[in-house]
């Protein structure tokens, strides 16, 4: 048994190889490590302005493209202000020298 299969059907959190932050419900997945969410959303960090969430839907990610995938504390995430959290977005994950 896969270890996203304690996932499905719950609120997670994933980072891509390229430093994209999202969320959504994790309704799917497949033995390469692709996903499927709904209720997608990802979050644009800025150093100099809030978060900014952009409204995705049903998603689709590439297993490929994944470097972190961990379920996400509903209770906590409900009391986070994004708008008043500022930061530097990650930057993507580079391969070699």
């Amino acid at each position: 048994m896969s270890s996203l299969q304690t996932f499905v059907n719950k609120l997670v959190t994933i980072v891509t190889a390229d430093g994209r932050i999202l969320t959504g419900d994790l309704i799917g997945y497949d033995q390469t490590t692709n996903l499927i969410l709904k209720n997608t959303e990802e979050r644009i960090f800025r150093i100099d302005e809030g978060v900014e969430i952009a409204k995705l839907g049903l998603y689709v990610l590439r297993g490929d493209s994944i470097v972190l995938v961990g379920e996400t504390d509903t209770e906590l995430e409900d009391k986070i202000d994004w708008l008043k959290i500022k930061a530097d977005q990650i930057q993507e994950v580079r391969h070699g020298m």
